[in-house]
């Protein structure tokens, strides 16, 4: 049974940090990139970040670059998203799951391989 669990939301004060994780079974976790994708309410799902599985390369949206930062521990199957210096404009639900990821032509997807390839998601709040 495929698994995309994350954790790690909460509320934080603008500029304050979050570390999401996203704990993953049940399918080939070194052989899929995972991207992180958010969705506001009242606003299209937005791809955020993701990373490869060939060599971690990785790509972020221009609206969270320089402040986010996506990992990858193909052991523990987990994939983290550290956030820092964060706005209200940040403010969403999280989702990991498995997506197109072109590093190469810094693209990503937000419709997963097949639908239980996606988390149910964290939320983030950023307010103060």
């Amino acid at each position: 049974q495929v698994q995309l669990v994350e954790s790690g939301g909460g509320s934080v004060q603008p500029g304050g940090s979050l570390r999401l994780s996203c704990v993953a079974s049940g399918f080939s976790f070194e052989k899929h990139a995972i991207g992180w994708i958010r969705q506001a309410p009242g606003k299209e799902r937005e791809g955020v970040s993701c990373i490869s599985s060939a060599d971690g390369s990785t790509y972020y949206a221009d609206s969270v670059k320089g402040r986010f930062t996506i990992s990858r521990d193909n052991a523990k199957m987990t994939v983290t998203l550290q956030m820092n210096s964060l706005k209200p404009e940040d403010t969403a639900v999280y989702h990991c799951a498995a997506v197109p990821c072109d590093t190469h032509s810094q693209r990503m997807g937000i419709v997963p391989y097949q639908d239980d390839y996606w988390g149910q998601g964290t939320q983030v709040t950023i307010s103060s």
